[in-house]
């Protein structure tokens, strides 16, 4: 019988780890099933630019595991059962459950909504494709004039309110910041982020907190009403629910409790990548949500799950977050190195090149992602006779030493 390895999520970290465990794994011994509930892969850090009226090309998940042997399964996961090793699904047949043996849980995270009175009911995200869509939708219905609010001043507030602004100079965009603008940032990078903010026409209201959300304004704590047309809300991201319903050992937030090798310290034969999992470091910190982490907590997952399954060595990937490329419209971005404690460097880099950078990173991402048989080894590994699925052979949680390098 084959060794049943179910991937829920086809995002950043999903999708990689699925098709890399088709290139290593023998078709002989194992079957790997992709559960996503849409049909394409969604470029998540380039949803901004989608809500600000640019057409961003699509590729269908099929086209991307055609000749991979994995099996897409387009349904949304509504609960996983441990004990039982099943995942209970919907989707356009009704409800099944898929059996595994092994588990990569990759459901990522969505917009937080429920943190602040209203934003569910009347603010607009950027953390999925329909509700960028959405944004976009009453962008395109908004007069001459019209006030956009972008609430929260992390990287996805910043890249929202500039895109929106450039794509559209008809509208007057607010960015309201919780602290001071680009405190994550060096002062170089924080002043050629204000110079960009008035040269493309953004109110930056700072140390400015949001209670509640209304259809046409948001109310301050210090009291203050501030009129919108449409408010967009950035200030959190939160993660399914399902992971901590199920059982699995989590964090206050919902995160999965992991190992070294991202395997779940109370399930085994469950592993997690991307948003959905909590994992520290090289520099003994949790690793922020973002394509990055998922790319390290990805690859990692992968490596783990082929070490175990064949009774080989498991590589060891360097956790390692260097630093944020972030976007200010198509012709500036601002890329800001950190150092081993995670505080931004002095050196920044600004303008065209910085932008460009950020555009080849995009795309390598998304390459990387979709053409899974590239290189495809021609020697496929079994499977042992009796994968290990203990917790004897996890991992403890030490920073890497610098000698850590990734495991090709």
């Amino acid at each position: 019988m084959k060794h049943r390895i179910v991937v829920l999520g086809a995002g950043y970290a999903g999708s990689y780890v699925a098709g890399n465990l088709a290139r290593r794994l023998s078709p002989a011994d194992t079957e790997i099933t992709v559960v996503n509930a849409v049909p394409d892969f969604v470029e998540r850090l380039r949803l901004h630019q989608v809500a600000a009226g640019q057409e961003i090309e699509t590729q269908k998940l099929a086209d991307i595991f055609a000749g991979t042997g994995i099996r897409l399964r387009l349904a949304r996961v509504s609960a996983v059962n441990p004990e039982r090793q099943v995942v209970a699904v919907v989707g356009a047949d009704g409800a099944e459950e898929l059996g595994y043996d092994t588990l990569l849980y990759a459901l990522g995270s969505h917009g937080d909504d429920r943190s602040v009175p209203g934003v569910a009911e009347h603010a607009f995200d950027v953390a999925a494709r329909p509700s960028a869509l959405r944004l976009r939708e009453r962008l395109d219905n908004l007069r001459e004039g019209g006030t956009v609010l972008v609430v929260g001043d992390g990287l996805t507030g910043i890249e929202t309110a500039t895109e929106i602004a450039e794509s559209r100079p008809g509208l007057a965009v607010t960015l309201v910041a919780r602290g001071e603008l680009g405190a994550q940032l060096s002062a170089g990078a924080r002043g050629h982020l204000r110079q960009a903010c008035d040269r493309l026409g953004i109110t930056v209201l700072e140390h400015t907190s949001v209670e509640a959300v209304e259809a046409t304004r948001v109310l301050c704590a210090d009291g203050t009403a501030l009129a919108s047309d449409a408010t967009v809300w950035t200030a959190g991201f939160a993660v399914n629910p399902i992971a901590a319903a199920a059982g699995l050992e989590v964090t206050e937030n919902g995160r999965i409790l992991v190992d070294r090798t991202m395997r779940s310290l109370s399930h085994p034969n469950v592993y997690a990548a991307g948003d959905s999992v909590f994992a520290i470091g090289a520099n003994g910190r949790p690793l922020p949500m973002s394509c990055a982490s998922a790319g390290y907590t990805g690859m990692q997952a992968m490596k783990a799950i082929v070490g175990r399954l064949t009774g080989s060595k498991i590589g060891h990937v360097k956790l390692d977050y260097q630093g944020n490329h972030i976007s200010l419209g198509r012709q500036d971005g601002i890329l800001q190195m950190v150092d081993h404690e995670g505080q931004a460097k002095p050196k920044y880099m600004g303008g065209r090149k910085a932008a460009r950078i950020k555009a080849g990173i995009l795309k390598m991402s998304l390459w990387t992602n979709s053409h899974p048989t590239f290189c495809m080894p021609k020697r496929k590994h079994h499977l042992v006779t009796a994968p290990d699925a203990s917790a004897a052979n996890a991992l403890p949680y030490a920073p890497d030493a610098p000698a850590d390098k990734a495991v090709a």
